[in-house]
């Protein structure tokens, strides 16, 4: 009989955070001490010694940075239970809603690993501790999200900024861009056969700067958890002012390169998605305004709110477009 272990990365279930539980330490966390608090909070809300100590062993939940605290009272935090039921990943299903049921019988590999080549000068096959490791640690980011498809939700991602672990991979001067790369395997992704028009394995880029631009992201948690399977565990790319499909899932490889890479959905459909896909309310989708964004709140009706260039991120990000036409940045 096969012994089942648990991944190094991985949390069992009795050390992982519940909603409740996350939303109060959020609390604590923003100016009030772990003594000052239990004066006001029920001790049934508070971390015990034991679970504060798991925590720490495996670095989640991580500590809010205040600079990424998203204040926006039209853009408040999606619930768990919607962010993690209502995904994309074409992998495994086309329909949103089938996604977290599908993925169901992946078994993820025990020490997941991510591939770094290209044009570096630390080329080598690092576990994922490896590389939060050398990033310095995880932190909590809590960002908007907007889909190509006109929705969007609010997300506490756990991880690492790129601009800290790139420079610790060593690219070369010649490397202009950064390209991400997802398994290939269709006994995994068993929507792959069915699918034999998607240039597959899904494979998504950035140029140099906006991989080394502080909002760049890449998370292994959300909600004060690893990430589930449907979200993109182990590790993900997440660009905040571009369209989610930039936000590559389940990554396997890193490599550099000087020259633009292929993308899945640029391949596909080239007008239509474009390599850039910066948020931008004045560029329709072909087939569909994006004036305006969804917002999934679990209405049968969704809330409607306009959506903001660069997804709100302009002040941060716009001055690495400066001088391009951004109506041809779709």
């Amino acid at each position: 009989m096969a012994i089942k272990s648990k991944p190094k990365w991985a949390l069992s279930e009795n050390e992982v955070t519940s909603e409740e539980l996350y939303l109060n330490r959020r609390k604590l966390l923003k100016g009030t001490s772990l003594v000052a608090a239990s004066q006001i909070l029920p001790a049934s809300l508070l971390l015990s010694t034991q679970e504060a100590l798991a925590f720490q062993a495996n670095g989640l939940p991580a500590k809010l940075n205040p600079l990424y605290d998203l204040k926006d009272p039209k853009r408040t935090l999606t619930k768990e239970d919607l962010a993690t039921s209502y995904n994309n990943f074409y992998e495994f299903s086309l329909e949103k809603n089938e996604v977290k049921k599908k993925v169901e019988g992946w078994k993820l590999a025990e020490n997941w690993s991510v591939e770094v080549t290209g044009l570096t000068e630390k080329k080598k096959v690092y576990d994922v501790n490896e590389l939060i490791k050398m990033a310095g640690g995880l932190e909590e980011r809590i960002y908007r999200f907007r889909c190509v498809e006109a929705w969007s939700m609010v997300i506490p991602w756990s991880g690492f900024a790129l601009e800290k672990l790139i420079p610790k991979l060593l690219p070369k001067n010649s490397a202009k861009y950064v390209v991400f790369q997802t398994f290939n395997d269709p006994k995994i992704g068993t929507n792959m056969k069915l699918q034999p028009q998607y240039p597959w394995p899904y494979q998504e880029g950035l140029k140099m700067d906006e991989a080394l631009n502080p909002l760049s992201f890449m998370a292994v948690g959300m909600y004060g958890k690893n990430l589930p399977k449907q979200n993109g565990a182990p590790m993900r790319l997440v660009v905040p002012w571009k369209y989610g499909f930039k936000n590559i899932k389940s990554i396997v490889k890193i490599e550099f390169t000087s020259e633009q890479p292929k993308t899945l959905w640029n391949q596909l459909a080239s007008d239509e998605y474009g390599f850039y896909a910066n948020v931008n309310p004045e560029v329709n989708h072909p087939r569909w305004s994006q004036a305006t964004e969804r917002v999934i709140d679990g209405k049968f009706f969704p809330t409607k709110i306009p959506t903001l260039p660069f997804n709100g991120y302009e002040k941060e990000v716009a001055s690495l477009y400066k001088g391009m036409d951004l109506k041809k940045f779709y």
